[in-house]
């Protein structure tokens, strides 16, 4: 069974400037101007998405969660309130 390998397409256009700097770039690394862009887009790609996905603490910041999560303060009356109308809708449901 063969493997079938999909593309898409992607254009842009740029300055005559970033393609002389893009090609410039990709003969240093030797590789050809498109699978320079594609690497370089996709390592962007994944940083934003990280960037967007992945929180990030100080280290004060981290003890403080933990701490929470270990010795979480005692539920308020407007948190019980919210408990018990979630449990009425659930159940519902």
């Amino acid at each position: 069974m063969s493997k079938v390998n999909s593309t898409a397409r992607l254009e842009a256009r740029i300055s005559p400037d970033l393609r002389t700097m893009v090609k410039r770039a990709s003969e240093l690394q030797g590789r050809t101007m498109t699978d320079f862009v594609v690497a370089a887009v996709q390592d962007a790609a994944q940083r934003a998405i990280e960037q967007a996905e992945v929180i990030r603490l100080s280290l004060a910041d981290q003890e403080c969660f933990a701490q929470a999560l270990l010795s979480p303060p005692k539920a308020t009356p407007a948190l019980k309130r919210a408990f018990a109308r979630r449990r009425k809708l659930v159940a519902a449901a």
